[in-house]
């Protein structure tokens, strides 16, 4: 696996699945596998349930934690990371205030320059 994108989620429920059509349509292509972890961090709102729905969908390689309360980002951030199998792990928001295609652009200056961490 090359790739594992932590997704943290606080009542995201409206643009989880928006999220992840972006990271398909970002990622169509790219010639490595990745992976998408969700981490619901208590959400109050249908964020869970939204979840359990792409999960259960195969769009792409999904997994969803989820927390019994809000335990803030930082934990959720930990969470994902320890569940992350990529060579690469990349933390982004659920929320698009940066594209998917950013997460494809930093692999591929990886993968050109070996020296870069």
């Amino acid at each position: 696996m090359k790739l594992s994108l932590v997704v943290p989620c606080y009542n995201e429920s409206g643009s989880v699945h928006l999220f992840l059509d972006a990271v398909i349509g970002d990622f169509e292509g790219c010639g490595y596998d990745y992976e998408v972890i969700f981490v619901n961090d208590g959400s109050r709102d249908n964020t869970l349930f939204q979840l359990k729905k792409l999960y259960a969908a195969h769009k792409c390689p999904t997994k969803v934690l989820s927390f019994s309360r809000n335990f803030g980002k930082e934990a959720a951030v930990y969470a994902g990371m320890r569940e992350a199998v990529g060579e690469y792990v990349a933390l982004i928001d659920a929320d698009l205030q940066q594209r998917p295609s950013i997460v494809r652009n930093m692999v591929s200056i990886l993968e050109e320059k070996p020296e870069i961490d």
